[in-house]
């Protein structure tokens, strides 16, 4: 009986903890016209500033996600070159889920340019944690359409230490990408044993 007892206040205890790292009401917090925020990467940093109007939705999005420390040791998963390099899975899958509802879909006010940022989408209303940075200009997807949706609504622009997002490493390519289900599963665990070559966000702060 007593171990029932501590096995039912470990798991007590244990919900308190996971449910400390995540408030539904984060996702409500409306982001200002405009702010700049700094990303700390194993290959340097780079700072980006996001527009609101560009996409009042997305860009709260990624104001949240900055604001409550989603971006510590957040794998540069997938960097395929002369493309895209796309990040946002975070090594705690708990925490990982917690921010997978997906926002409202908007339309493409910003074009997909080189240094640009956009979220990641399959279909209506998918556009949650995982974004990417255009390493060129990208055209074709401010009007691909697929699943219901159009395009890719940019959400911030790289501002400085562009250098250093092309620095990050491009070898595993679409190869590693494919591999997001036992990367959501396992963690940077996975990754480290596996692609020991990826990059790092190692945090993200606001700026001045």
């Amino acid at each position: 009986m007593k171990r029932i007892l501590f096995l039912l206040a470990s798991i007590i205890l244990l919900s308190s903890c996971v449910t400390k790292k995540f408030k539904p009401k984060w996702l409500e917090k409306k982001a200002p016209e405009t702010f700049k925020a700094r990303f700390e990467t194993t290959q340097g940093n780079f700072d980006i500033e996001a527009v609101r109007e560009w996409s009042p939705n997305g860009v709260d999005r990624l104001y949240q996600l900055i604001k409550y420390n989603y971006y510590q040791d957040v794998s540069i998963f997938r960097v395929v070159p002369n493309f895209v390099a796309q990040f946002g899975i975070h090594n705690d899958s708990l925490i990982n889920k917690s921010w997978q509802k997906g926002i409202e879909d908007e339309p493409v006010i910003r074009k997909n340019d080189a240094m640009t940022l956009a979220f990641a989408r399959g279909g209506v209303k998918t556009r949650s944690n995982q974004i990417f940075i255009n390493l060129k200009d990208n055209p074709r997807l401010d009007k691909l359409a697929y699943s219901g949706v159009t395009g890719f609504p940019v959400v911030a622009k790289v501002i400085a230490g562009q250098e250093n997002v092309l620095k990050f490493y491009d070898g595993y390519g679409d190869r590693l990408g494919r591999q997001q289900g036992k990367i959501i599963k396992l963690g940077n665990k996975f990754l480290k044993e596996n692609y020991p070559k990826v990059d790092y966000i190692l945090k993200a702060y606001f700026i001045k």
